[in-house]
């Protein structure tokens, strides 16, 4: 067989292709050896809850939880009420069935710890409560502490209380007995929608679009005092789940005052008003709005129209307003000079 027989374009360019395959497997495989060993990411609570409960394995009591909680006790040293505290949040979350036999005096012995001095252990009594509220007979009960959840937001600033105890009044139900502390506290409120960490802000939001359904509570939500930069929560380079919450706050508050029972006082706003800041004659409201359709996240985009369409609708309802006016006025100066048309034919016709 000759030389030029063998190396033809056909047989060359097989070679090639095998040499590339055997750099490659061996490159592989040497990045394999030099990578650093797999230590996956930790779970969230949550998410180990749910793999719990899913594993086909055997459900016991392993009394760690009840252990726990019978450790739990105020003369002990801040690490161990720490350590004790998340070791509860934990075991309710994975624990179902230890968590569903706990009791009301459980759950006022976690509560006792939100009257400790150190913030932490309060952020950790806040998070147990959070995994309790998640029990159905426990929901109502957690409710007597709102008051307690809402001076602890109110009183500290403190980032991670925030975020704790906004995430525990987001999962309850708010009885119509806290709305004067509500309507007292609602600057505070705003205060952390204003100057609070992003997540912090998305966690209020949440909280004032819950509230922005109440009537009693929408007045006082409207005007409440905040400061211009409140626009900057409309700007295109927030974090998208803050743009979105903040959409969503805004129709609601744009849904509620198109409601008949609004409509029917005549409102008085502060000029620093939310209401003036949002729907004021010197809103840029409409121009964030416009800006936040071409947002790259779907989801904002979808709640910038239908914030879109409920100032519409606000528009449409006072111009309908305005000429059902316009035409009963044209109707009674009509019936006024027709009447007056008549007295006067019957005068001249007796003299």
């Amino acid at each position: 067989m000759k030389y030029s027989d063998v190396v033809t374009v056909k047989n060359v360019v097989t070679m090639a292709t095998a040499a590339g395959a055997v750099y490659l497997v061996a490159k592989t495989i040497m990045a394999g050896i030099k990578s650093p060993p797999y230590k996956p990411a930790p779970l969230p609570l949550a998410r180990l809850a749910v793999a719990y409960q899913t594993a086909n394995v055997p459900v016991w009591d392993s009394g760690e939880l009840r252990g726990l909680l019978l450790s739990l006790s105020p003369r002990l040293d801040v690490y161990s009420k720490k350590m004790i505290l998340h070791g509860i949040t934990r075991c309710v979350y994975l624990l179902d069935k230890e968590a569903s036999a706990c009791t009301y005096d459980d759950i006022l012995l976690v509560a006792s710890f939100l009257d400790d001095q150190d913030m932490g252990i309060k952020i950790q009594a806040l998070n147990a409560l959070k995994a309790f509220s998640g029990i159905w007979k426990f929901k109502t009960r957690i409710q007597e502490f709102i008051p307690k959840i809402l001076e602890i937001i109110t009183n500290f600033w403190n980032n991670d209380v925030h975020i704790a105890g906004l995430r525990l009044l987001n999962g309850l139900q708010l009885p119509a007995q806290i709305h004067p502390l509500l309507k007292k506290l609602m600057p505070s409120l705003m205060d952390i929608l204003q100057l609070g960490s992003p997540v912090a802000q998305v966690q209020v939001l949440k909280f004032l679009s819950m509230l922005a359904q109440k009537e009693a509570l929408l007045y006082d939500i409207m005007n409440c005092q905040v400061q211009a930069e409140l626009m900057n929560l409309f700007q295109p380079s927030q974090p998208g789940n803050l743009l979105f919450e903040m959409l969503v706050f805004v129709e609601r508050l744009s849904d509620r005052r198109l409601t008949p029972h609004y409509q029917s006082v005549n409102w008085q706003y502060n000029e620093l008003s939310l209401h003036e800041i949002l729907y004021g004659e010197d809103s840029h409201l409409s121009d964030c709005l416009l800006s936040l359709i071409i947002h790259p996240e779907e989801q904002v985009q979808i709640q910038a129209c239908r914030v879109i369409l409920k100032l519409q609708q606000k528009e449409s309802s006072e111009i309908a307003a305005a000429s059902q006016t316009d035409s009963s006025l044209s109707n009674f100066l009509f019936d006024s000079a027709g009447n007056t048309t008549v007295a006067e034919s019957r005068m001249t016709s007796e003299c």
